[in-house]
This record gives structure tokens, C-alpha cells and sequence, in this order.
């Protein structure tokens, strides 16, 4: 292109995140909506297959949604290929009898209606984390909050890391920032964020971001595979997540939904074997951490006050 007159500009130094993991590596992998033990042998059988790395599983039904031996057996296959497990608490606002999120308007979103709700997420906290989960979804503020208190007092284990849902995903610096301070150690931003709103995130924190390279049609079925190399270069520290548009919905997962489950699981991990083709081919796949890691780096936090009044 450049022989016929339309080269790229060259990339501006000043956009380039300064920031990494701890390990190093600017980039990591997350295979998203793995729903329970059979899809997830069903990805890291795909995985292999296909020389896909994966850092980190996510699950998007709710720890409310798997027995014990359900979690208990995804602990133990993620541990046997050197990859975290992330289950989502709940319930959440569309899972319940309140129809404000069913409006035009969408009413209060996924967040906990009440106290039993945010009640709810906790008691999914203590139980997944007693199973071995150190890594938790979170779709509030508020339960965000109540959860780093609880990391920070003992009750959860100090190295339990939380992850800011992309169902009510920080879109401008200022939200990505308190996010960051109320106790995310990961924060999923919505997939229409520009390169330059990357940026900006970057200009005031270091949290590491998740970003769909694919994002889900409820999300708005973005596909951003041609942007994975400046994602990196100005998201850094960032979570490719290989979702998938133009499929059905799987929340809150059961029996009835199996094959489109595991047919699902299949595709993710084919999607992200093209983007990490395409980044080869760009020569930007160096610096991904290497596999194993799962820990953000030292963040900014708000005090958490001794005791309740």
C-alpha cells in the first residue's frame, strides 16, 4: 500500500501503554462462557489441538448454577493445565422478578436488586472460594465493594482477584478508575471503545483490562480481530477474550442447551487461534505472559474502614 501512495502513519509513541503484567507480559487469553466441567474438557481438548495458550477460563451462568462437584472438577482441570477459573456471582437483575431490566430503558441493569441479592453473591463468593476458585465475576459496585472487604479482613483468601463484568463494563477513565479503587483487578470494557478511549483509560490506571475481541451479539457483536495488535500496544495490561457473535445466548446454562455449549466452546477456541495468527503475521504475539499467570500487579485501592457502624 505504501508503493501506491497509502502507507499507515506510524504509531505515536505517546499512545503506547506503559504498563504490563508482573511477569512482563502485556497480553493474556480468556475463553469466555465455558458454562461446566464438559465444555470445559470440550476447550482445553480444542486448545490443544490446536496450540491454543489460554490463561484464564471464564464462566457466565453463576457459581448458583453448578454443584460442588461441578466446580470442584473445573478447579481441578484448570489447575491441571496451568489456567484460572473465573465463575461469576449472582443472582442479577435479570434473573429475578424485577422487570425495570426488561424496559427500553433497561432499568438498573445486571446489579443485585436488594439486599438478598448482593446476600446471594456473597454466599457464591465463600462457596466458590472454599471450592478453590480464586477468581470472581462481579456486575455491581456495591458487591464489588463488600467483596474486597472481605478479601481484605480474611474472610475471602488474599489472593482472590475480581473481575468487572462487560455487563456494566467502565466506558470513559474517570468509572475505569473507580472500578480499579473500589477492588478490580481486571475490568472487561465494552468492545465499541475506541483505540484512543484505551488511552485515555491508560492515563489514569494500571488494572488490567479485559476486551472482547469478539464480543457476543447482546453485547453488540463487534468483532475487532483486525485491531488485536494496537489493542495490546495501547490496552496494556489486557485480556484477549475470544467471544463469539452470531449464536445463541447460554444464561443460565442447562442440559437443554448442551450441544450449542459445547459446538460454542469449540468456535472460541478456534477464534482465538485467527487472532493469534494474525498477530504472528503483524509480528506483535511477543510479550504474552507466560502460562500460568494470573496475578494484576499492585493497584490503587480506596481505605476499607476497620468495622462497620
Amino acid at each position: 500500500m505504501a508503493a501506491l501512495g497509502h502507507a499507515a502513519p506510524a504509531d505515536d509513541p505517546a499512545d503506547t501503554s506503559p504498563y504490563a503484567f508482573p511477569d512482563g507480559g502485556t497480553w493474556r487469553t480468556e475463553i469466555p462462557s465455558v458454562e461446566g466441567p464438559e465444555a470445559l474438557a470440550t476447550v482445553f481438548k480444542e486448545a490443544g489441538r490446536l496450540d491454543v495458550p489460554i490463561h484464564r477460563i471464564s464462566q457466565g451462568s453463576g457459581v448458583w448454577m453448578l454443584t460442588d462437584a461441578n466446580i470442584t472438577e473445573m478447579v481441578e482441570s484448570c489447575a491441571a493445565q496451568d489456567t484460572e477459573l473465573c465463575l461469576f456471582t449472582g443472582p442479577r437483575g435479570t434473573w429475578d422478578i424485577g422487570g425495570a431490566t426488561r424496559s427500553d430503558s433497561g432499568g438498573a441493569g445486571l446489579r443485585a436488586r436488594g439486599q438478598e441479592a448482593v446476600a446471594g453473591c456473597v454466599e457464591d463468593a465463600l462457596r466458590a472460594t472454599a471450592l478453590g476458585v480464586r477468581c470472581l465475576l462481579v456486575a455491581d459496585e456495591g458487591v464489588l465493594w463488600l467483596l474486597h472487604r472481605l478479601r481484605m479482613n480474611g474472610t475471602l483468601p488474599a489472593d482472590t482477584t475480581f473481575k468487572v463484568s462487560a455487563l456494566i463494563g467502565p466506558v470513559n477513565p474517570a468509572t475505569y478508575e473507580l472500578y480499579e479503587r473500589l477492588g478490580a483487578d481486571s475490568l472487561n470494557i465494552p468492545s465499541d471503545l475506541t483505540l484512543a478511549h484505551l488511552t485515555q483509560i491508560r492515563r489514569v490506571s494500571r488494572a488490567p483490562m479485559d476486551f472482547y475481541v469478539e464480543a457476543p451479539d447482546d453485547l453488540g457483536g463487534y468483532v475487532r480481530m483486525y485491531d488485536a495488535a494496537q489493542l495490546i500496544r495501547r490496552g496494556a495490561p489486557l485480556y484477549l477474550k475470544f467471544g463469539l457473535s452470531r449464536s445463541p445466548g447460554l444464561y443460565p446454562y442447562g442440559a437443554q442447551l448442551r450441544e450449542t455449549a459445547l459446538a460454542t466452546a469449540r468456535e472460541r477456541v478456534r477464534r482465538g487461534r485467527l487472532v493469534l495468527d494474525l498477530l504472528a503475521r503483524l509480528g506483535a504475539d511477543g510479550r504474552m505472559s507466560p502460562p500460568g499467570a494470573r496475578l494484576p500487579g499492585e493497584l490503587r485501592r480506596f481505605p476499607v474502614p476497620e468495622r462497620s457502624n
